[in-house]
C-alpha cells in the first residue's frame, strides 16, 4: 500500500490481544478479513494501514492454491517430457534452457539439477543455461541486439534434435520468442514454460506447460516446481533408457561378431590364387 505522511498502523501486528476494528470508509485503506490492530489504538487523519504478516502469508497462499488444481491438469506433460528429454540426453543430445530475470534464475537452477543431481547420484547430463554467460550475453545484446541474446546461442549451441526450453512468466519477451524461432530453423525441439496461454511464445513452441494464474509470482512459483518435477521424471526414466542403450549395444555387437565369423568362413574358400 502507499505510504502517506502520518503514524503507520501496522494490522496483523500481534504483539497484544488482537481486536477487529470497525473503521470509517474515508480512513486509509481497507482492511481485508484477518487483519487486526492492537487495543488502544486509535485511527486519526493521515494514518496509513498496512496489512500484518499473516494477512500477506494468507493473501498468497490463497493465491497459490487457487492455482494448483488447474495447474496439475496441464502439468501432465511434465511425464512425457522427462521421458523424452531423457532419451535425447542418453544419446548425446543437450538440453538449452533460457529466461529473464527470475526465470534466468529458474533456468540456471534447471541445470544445476541435471549437470550436478538432484536427490541420488548419477551421471552428468549436458544442459547448458543461455542466460549464465555474462560475456556472451552482453557482447550479443551489444553487437546484435537484445533480441538475439538466445537466438545466436541457439544457433551456436543447438544441434538437431536437442530439446530448448524457454521459461517466461508473462510469453511475450521478444528474446525468447526469437529463440524459439531460432531453434526451430537449426532443428530443435523447443518447449516452454509459461503464464496464461495464449501468448506469443506459446505459440511459436511445439508444447508448453502454461501455468493459469494471473499473478506473476504463482507463475514463477510453479515453474520451479515444473523444474523439480521435470527432473524427477528424469531420474526415473534414466535407468530403463540407459538399460536399452546396453541392450542395443549388445545386438549391435553380436550382429557384428556374427557377420565376422560368415566372413571367416568364406576366407578358405577363396582358393591358393588368393
Amino acid at each position: 500500500m502507499t505510504e502517506a505522511i502520518g503514524r503507520d498502523v501496522l494490522a496483523g501486528d500481534t504483539g497484544r490481544e488482537p481486536v477487529t476494528p470497525v473503521l470509517p470508509q474515508t480512513v486509509g485503506d481497507a482492511l481485508r478479513p484477518g487483519d487486526v490492530l492492537r487495543p488502544g489504538d486509535a485511527l486519526r487523519p493521515g494514518d496509513v494501514l498496512r496489512p500484518g504478516a499473516a494477512g500477506i502469508l494468507d493473501s498468497h497462499l490463497a493465491g497459490l492454491a487457487a492455482a494448483l488444481l488447474p495447474y496439475r491438469e496441464v502439468a501432465d506433460r511434465l511425464s512425457r517430457w522427462g521421458d523424452e528429454l531423457t532419451r535425447r540426453l542418453v544419446a548425446g543430445g543437450r538440453l538449452l534452457v533460457a529466461g529473464n530475470g527470475g526465470s534466468a534464475a529458474e533456468a540456471q537452477h534447471l541445470v544445476t539439477e541435471l549437470v550436478g543431481k538432484l536427490r541420488d547420484d548419477r551421471q552428468p547430463l549436458s544442459a547448458i543455461a543461455l542466460c549464465a554467460d555474462t560475456s556472451a550475453v552482453t557482447a550479443i545484446s551489444n553487437d546484435y541486439g537484445y533480441e538475439n541474446m538466445f537466438a545466436r546461442q541457439v544457433r551456436a549451441h543447438g544441434r538437431t534434435d536437442d530439446i530448448l526450453l524457454l521459461l517466461s512468466t508473462s510469453g511475450r519477451s521478444a528474446n525468447l520468442v526469437r529463440a524459439a524461432q531460432a531453434g526451430r530453423e537449426v532443428g530443435l525441439r523447443c518447449w516452454a514454460l509459461t503464464g496464461p496461454a495464449p501468448n506469443p511464445l506459446a505459440e511459436v513452441c511445439a508444447e508448453v506447460v502454461a501455468v493459469p494464474s494471473s499473478d506473476p509470482q504463482v507463475v514463477q512459483e510453479l515453474h520451479l516446481v515444473s523444474a523439480h518435477v521435470l527432473c524427477e521424471y528424469v531420474d526415473a526414466a534414466l535407468p530403463g533408457v540407459l538399460a536399452d542403450q546396453v541392450e542395443r549395444a549388445q545386438v549391435g555387437q553380436t550382429q557384428v561378431g556374427q557377420t565376422q565369423v560368415g566372413q571367416a568362413q568364406v576366407e578358405p574358400g577363396r582358393g591358393a590364387g588368393w
